[in-house]
């Protein structure tokens, strides 16, 4: 584009005041020929860079985006809602059939196979049992010593001691009591072998009377600590009437079990008794031969 200041042929008026001196330059200079090209007009021009100007800025100017690679929202829209529809049709439909079917075995097994009323009577039931076992085992720790002498009470304290860390002490305390066998001389071979035998089967019993009553504790706490699980277990969790049962079961166990240590120590007094009339026989033949040896003498 041609510049307007660089054009000769550009038609300007003068200032007012040089008007006059510009008109009579001209009439002075001879008048030039015509050029062949008409002279360009300067708005021409400038109607051009207007042009160009607004092109340029109409290129930096900030235009409408469309969101999503240009997916228009409203199909956005639309498939969502497909989606939901096909979800709501083929997904939840058969969803809430399930839910139904499952509120209905669950309803049937709270109401008919386990009922709370029932559960909630079971568990009171346990616990008026194990109220009624802690009262049992109060009376079954009654202290039944009955010894006065100092050698037997010891002896009895640990028989009824229910420690089987006590076994090893058994055989001393019960030599004190009962004695030792008598010796070589006083008896005959076959009086001390039984009576050795007699001491040993009494004192046996004794030692096994303290570990049975300590099985027999071990047994009880075992019990009560299945009772208490019972008691706090979860419906439906185990029958619970049949676990309580056990639970009786191993009570019952283990009270035959202390019964039979009692009747266990019992024998083997009895035992000891025999075992010691055997001793007192021995002596008593001792001091008699000793007698009639020195009346004989003295004669």
């Amino acid at each position: 584009m041609a510049d307007l200041k660089r054009i000769t042929d550009k038609i300007r008026k003068p200032l007012f005041w040089r008007r006059k001196v510009r008109a009579a330059e001209e009439c002075a200079k001879p008048s030039p020929t015509l050029s062949s090209q008409p002279g360009r007009k300067w708005f021409r021009a400038c109607t051009v860079k207007v042009a160009g100007a607004a092109l340029l800025v109409s290129l930096f100017l900030p235009a409408a985006a469309h969101g999503q690679f240009g997916i228009d929202l409203a199909a956005i829209i639309a498939a969502l809602s497909k989606v939901e529809s096909l979800m709501s049709k083929f997904v939840a439909a058969p969803l809430k059939d399930i839910n139904q079917t499952q509120q209905s075995i669950t309803k049937y097994e709270q109401e008919v196979i386990y009922p709370i009323a029932a559960i909630n009577q079971a568990k009171n039931s346990v616990n008026q049992f194990e109220n009624q076992f802690t009262q049992i085992r109060s009376l079954f720790r009654t202290n039944v010593s009955s010894a006065t002498l100092p050698q037997s009470q010891s002896l009895e304290s640990l028989l009824l001691s229910r420690n089987a860390g006590n076994v090893p002490s058994v055989s001393s305390q019960f030599q004190n009591v009962y004695g030792v066998v008598m010796a070589q001389n006083a008896a005959s071979p076959e009086v001390r072998n039984m009576t050795d035998m007699t001491d040993a089967q009494a004192q046996d019993a004794m030692k096994r009377a303290i570990e049975i009553d300590a099985l027999a504790d071990a047994e009880l706490a075992e019990a009560d600590q299945m009772g208490q699980q019972i008691a706090a277990a979860a419906p439906g969790s185990a029958p619970i009437l049949e676990a309580e049962a056990d639970v009786w079961v191993v009570r019952a166990n283990a009270y035959t079990q202390a019964a039979l240590s009692e009747l266990m120590r019992t024998r083997g007094i009895d035992i000891a008794n025999q075992s010691k009339l055997a001793k007192l026989g021995a002596a008593d033949n001792q001091n008699n031969n000793g007698l009639i040896n020195g009346a004989l003498t003295q004669h």
